[in-house]
């Protein structure tokens, strides 16, 4: 269903240079930590707390209702079930972190097996997760938008606070839709480890 899609708030916009991946640094450390939906996460030494439900190992990814850069219709997560699901979870596409996290995932993912669903979630508009697609060339990677009511973050506890962007994580899901990997990045301005990520995801699909 096509809807008339609003520009991003101020409050979003201005919140970007908030996290690390707007940083200029030549190398972004990659973080092996992991913290739990609904905790605590920071930048330097500012605090976000992580708003919603809180999403565990072996639940069901909750069915929540995104909207797809690529034809800017609405399409709920169920409709991914029996695939594996690699899915970049980033507060925007448009900043340093962001944007080194999802060309990982769409450059270096390419040595997985093509069966197994590249996903890119953030709040950014479908318009502005299209745009990077293109001008990265990124456009195996499925870019999925939760922009309107952050219903994605609500449901598996990934929602920042105030900021109402999405916290920066990685999650595996098997093929009936069950979360086997997740990690929550506790330092914002940090990578997740996205190489254990990938050995997870080329495990369970197992081809």
């Amino acid at each position: 269903m096509n809807r008339t899609l609003p520009v991003l708030s101020l409050v979003l916009l201005s919140t970007l240079l908030l996290f690390g991946c707007a940083t200029k640094t030549p190398q972004i450390p990659i973080n092996f930590q992991t913290i739990e939906p609904g905790g605590v996460v920071q930048r330097g030494e500012q605090r976000f707390k992580l708003l919603g439900k809180l999403l565990k190992l072996g639940d069901h990814l909750p069915d929540t209702i995104l909207v797809k850069a690529s034809d800017f219709q609405e399409v709920p997560l169920a409709d991914f079930s029996g695939k594996v699901l690699l899915i970049s979870i980033v507060p925007s596409i448009d900043t340093k972190v962001c944007e080194q996290q999802t060309h990982y995932l769409g450059e270096q993912g390419n040595r997985l097996s093509p069966d197994i669903e590249r996903i890119t979630i953030s709040r950014d508009t479908p318009f502005a997760q299209m745009r990077f697609a293109r001008e990265t060339k990124l456009t195996d990677i499925t870019f999925l938008s939760d922009y309107r009511d952050g219903a994605f973050g609500m449901a598996t506890g990934l929602l920042l606070d105030d900021l109402k962007l999405l916290a920066r994580a990685v999650l595996v899901v098997d093929r009936t839709g069950i979360v086997r990997y997740m990690q929550v990045v506790p330092q914002l301005s940090n990578l997740p480890d996205m190489e254990t990520a990938f050995q997870k995801a080329q495990k369970l699909n197992g081809r």
